[in-house]
Parts: structure tokens; sequence; C-alpha cells
């Protein structure tokens, strides 16, 4: 291997080590992540299908849900089955271009989630403090526009990361503790100044999900005073209930990211297996959860799911007698 200041060098394969220090509990950790990630799959599937299939929600509200739901799926899909192979058959090598790919939806995915969150309480904003203009200001086009710009949004700030980490060589190590590529991981690995690459990553895309996190309380500020100030206390059990749900998967999915960032970020101390193990729980259980309160706090999505099992089983009973 011949490196020279002109020559930017890539590995062929990088060497994911899974959980550093817990190598013996793999096998035993594999399961509960088999069944979070299996568990988060079916539970979002079911929910888009759901969403889909019954035109009573299709609306607004539930089309972001939807958005959600399959940002959910993406996210655990990217990391989840390469974990469950290292696990499960010691699968370790990942190329490069697969590691760039990891990257790249591992953290669109991020930045892209919080946009879905923060549109989803814009959402609710106009139901509660202007419910007469809902229908002219969130129309479908409106809808598929704003997911059109969050995507492009996510898309904008993430892959210059990629670019960042391809202008880098790798001569050291190919080893990376962790089970999952992430751009900072990935970087240190580098015998280049990853200068560029910290500010980067660390300020732009946690910059702009503070951001999203300053619009959403605003909005739940506004939110909250207009509920206070409506003259039935039926209409603030509904709009407070409207918007509990959206408050349990904002509070899932902000408080174990910034935890993890944060800690990673500054808390040098702290144990890098029980980091590890976080960032792979935070993956699939925030996915596996989003489904369960959204079923479990609005009626509309209960009754969509049993509408939809029954007619299910209407349908394989009646393929099955013919």
């Amino acid at each position: 291997m011949v490196n020279t200041n002109h020559t930017v060098f890539h590995p062929a394969v990088f060497i994911l080590l899974g959980i550093p220090g817990l190598e013996r509990y793999h096998i035993w950790l594999s399961i509960p992540l088999f069944f979070l990630y299996a568990t988060a799959v079916l539970g979002n599937s079911v929910l888009i299908l759901v969403i889909v299939m019954e035109h009573s929600l299709h609306e607004p509200m539930y089309m972001f849900l939807s958005m959600l739901a399959g940002t959910d799926i993406l996210l655990s899909s990217t990391i989840a089955p390469k974990a469950l192979t290292i696990f499960w058959f010691h699968a370790r090598d990942i190329t490069f271009d697969a590691c760039m790919t990891q990257v790249f939806f591992v953290h669109i995915t991020f930045v892209g989630e919080s946009a879905i969150l923060m549109v989803m309480a814009f959402d609710r904003y106009v139901a509660i403090c202007a419910p007469l203009r809902y229908s002219t200001i969130l129309t479908i086009p409106v809808v598929w526009r704003l997911a059109l710009a969050i995507f492009l949004r996510s898309f904008c700030i993430i892959f210059p990361v990629i670019f960042l980490l391809k202008r880098l060589p790798f001569c050291r190590t190919n080893v990376i503790p962790h089970s999952y590529c992430e751009h900072i991981g990935v970087a240190k690995l580098a015998c280049a100044d990853i200068t560029v690459n910290i500010w980067y990553g660390f300020s732009l895309p946690i910059l702009t999900v503070l951001t999203d996190v300053v619009l959403i309380a605003v909005s739940y500020t506004l939110i909250l005073r207009a509920i206070f100030w409506m003259p039935s206390q039926d209409a603030r059990h509904k709009a407070l209930n409207t918007c509990g749900s959206h408050l349990c998967v904002i509070l899932i999915f902000y408080f174990p990211s910034f935890f993890t960032v944060l800690t990673h970020r500054f808390w040098r101390n702290f144990p890098r297996h029980v980091h590890i193990l976080l960032a792979n729980l935070y993956v699939v259980v925030p996915p596996m959860l989003n489904p369960i309160v959204y079923g479990v706090k609005m009626k509309q999505i209960r009754e969509a799911i049993a509408h939809f099992f029954i007619e299910s089983k209407k349908w394989f009973s009646s393929s099955s007698l013919g």
C-alpha cells in the first residue's frame, strides 16, 4: 500500500466490531434488537398501509404520519440488519461504498424525521389556532410540496458529508469500533486533518435540528395558549388529546438523540460500549413506539386498523373457500 500526498486512499472494506467490550453478549443482545426491529417494521408498515387504504385518513395530519412511519422504517433498516449479521454471523466486513451509503441514510433520516415532526407541529397549530382556515392552508398539493422541501433540505445538509469523507485518506486502520458507520466515527480513522468534518458534522445538522425544536416549542406555546382560552372543557380535552400523541413522539425522538449526541461530543469518560448500545437502541425503540403511541392515543387510527384487519380476515377467508 503506497500513499503519497497526492493520493487519497480508500480501503476496500471497513471492519465493524459491533459493541466492543460486550462481544460475548452479542447473541443475547441480538434477541431484543431483532424483536424491536421486527416490531418497528411491522407496526410502521401496517400504519402506512392503513393510511393509504382508508380514504377517511387521506388528510394532511395522517399523510405526515405516514411520512414519519416511512422514515422510521428507513432509519431502522439502515442499521439493524447489518448489526444483526455482526451479532449472529460475525459478518463484520462492510465495503467502503456501503459504509458511505449507511452514513448518508443514517444522518439524512435523522434530519428528515426532525423536519417531519416540526411540520406536524405546524399542522396541529393550524388545526387548533385557525381551524376554519385549515382546509385552505394545508391542501394536498401543499402537503406534497412540504414533503419535497423536507427531502431537499435533508439532502442538501447531509450530502456534503459524503464528499468530506471521500476527500480523506485512510492509511491507518480500517477497524470501526461500532456496529454501524457514522460520520465522525469514520472520519476519525483518517490520517489527515478532520477539523472541517467535526465542525460541519456537528454544527450544521445539530443547528438545523435545534431550529426545528425551537419552531416546535413556539408552535406548542401558541397551541397551549389557544387551548386554555377555549370556553368548553370538552373542546380543551379533545385538543389536548389530539396533541398528546405528537408530544409523546417528539419526546421519544429528541430526548435519546440529544443525549447520545451530547455524551458522544462532551462526555469523554462515558463508557463507549454503553454509548454504542444506546445508539443501537435509539434506531429501533422510537420507530417501534411511534405506531403504538398513535394507535393508542388516536381513535381514528385504532378504528382504521381494526377495520383493516377485519377486511383482511374476510378476504383471506373468501380466498381459502374459493
